[in-house]
């Protein structure tokens, strides 16, 4: 495995398989979130399997946690890489002529990306594994008698604006990022074939609706909480 990750091929096939595991957790992340805009109790219910699933918790939970910190490290990796291997006058000459504004700064999207989601854990992975595993509560996230609260959480998380505009300003950089990436990554896998017009449109979905869909989320929230 260290031989195969040596190689530019390697490191560049790896980074896309971490990135297609990550993006099958987005779509399964949004999905749960879309259930908060339909129904309270479903999410709460949803929140709370998904919580307390010892195969999700113990087993999916840290595999996720894995992918991320390697698709960001292999990340950075292939940036300094690539900076290192790229004649200066080369990319003085060129700059824009063979290249797209999101290739060229996927290592800075990237990196807002990354502080995005640290964020994202303090607001909510570290209350959820500090009320569960230090405050002994197992029976779901703040349960109080009257049903689970992930619902009122969740809420409570999108009612100050600064935080929403964060929000909706990291999902914008994951959709540029999506845009160039997720292409990237099937070519990385060598699917340059018929298909690659499909591969294409599903690609550019997916990297706009996708945030979107979480944009719409926390905008639904805000207004509706207040």
């Amino acid at each position: 495995m260290s031989g195969f990750l040596k190689s530019s091929i390697g490191r560049k096939v790896a980074m896309a398989l971490s990135a297609f595991f990550l993006m099958i957790f987005l779509l399964q992340h949004f999905i749960i979130n879309f259930t908060s805009v339909i129904s309270a109790d479903i999410f709460n219910e949803v929140s709370h399997f998904m919580g307390t699933n010892w195969l999700i918790q113990f087993i999916m939970q840290p595999i996720l946690i894995f992918a991320v910190v390697f698709h960001f490290v292999m990340g950075f990796v292939l940036e300094i890489k690539n900076k290192a291997a790229r004649p200066i006058g080369y990319a003085q000459k060129v700059g824009s002529a063979n290249s797209s504004w999101m290739s060229r700064n996927m290592i800075w999207s990237g990196g807002f990306i990354l502080i995005f989601l640290i964020i994202h854990f303090i607001d909510f992975w570290i209350p959820e594994i500090n009320t569960k595993y230090l405050n002994g509560d197992m029976s779901g996230l703040l349960a109080d008698g009257d049903g689970y609260r992930y619902y009122e959480e969740l809420v409570h998380k999108f009612e100050a604006p600064w935080r929403v505009g964060l929000y909706c300003l990291g999902f914008i950089f994951l959709s540029l990022h999506l845009l160039h990436g997720f292409m990237s990554a099937f070519q990385s896998v060598g699917a340059n074939n018929k298909y690659v017009k499909s591969l294409t449109g599903f690609a550019k979905a997916y990297a706009i609706l996708i945030p979107l869909g979480f944009i719409l989320i926390a905008l639904f929230h805000h207004i509706n909480g207040h």
